[in-house]
């Protein structure tokens, strides 16, 4: 991917946009996983491995000439030839309302391994314009689809991640 499409200057503040390893910061992610709605608890192993096991891409951003951090992310599972799966997507607060968001989204959807896939899907409690923007849509026959779904398993007393 051209490097321009990667960076992006708002003020002070130098964002960049990566998918190498080197640019995934597990326990930053972490740190806002633990306390969403969705993965409340889970556990920095569990973090770890769900990202060695993704398609991920990192917000980052620095400050005049300070370090970079990240302030974003953003998770596909996928098998890289028919499905992907969007989660773990974030923007810290201080650093939303600028378009990040969708930044982070239109370079994740047009990664080389995200292409000609027969079905991208996710699901959110509140973010459904953002996603609309990037062309998902209400499931077609939500009828068909089905889940085991498992609220606060991070947060049950022994619950520990698979090894």
């Amino acid at each position: 991917m051209a490097d321009e499409r990667l960076q992006r200057q708002l003020g002070e503040r130098r964002y960049r946009l990566g998918f190498a390893p080197a640019d995934i910061d597990a326990m930053a992610a972490h740190a806002y996983l633990s306390r969403a709605y969705w993965s409340e608890g889970i556990s920095l192993a569990l973090v770890q491995r769900a990202i060695e096991h993704s398609l991920c891409i990192a917000l980052r951003c620095a400050e005049g000439e300070g370090l970079e951090v990240q302030v974003g992310f953003a998770r596909m599972v996928t098998d890289r030839a028919t499905y992907a799966y969007l989660c773990d997507v974030y923007v810290l607060e201080a650093h939303r309302r600028q378009g990040l968001a969708d930044w982070m989204m239109q370079t994740l959807l047009r990664h080389p391994d995200l292409q000609g896939l027969r079905r991208l899907q996710l699901v959110t409690r509140d973010m459904q314009s953002l996603y609309a923007r990037h062309g998902f849509q209400p499931l077609g026959h939500p009828e068909r689809g089905m889940e085991i779904a498992r609220p606060g398993l991070y947060l049950r007393d022994g619950a520990k991640s698979p090894p």
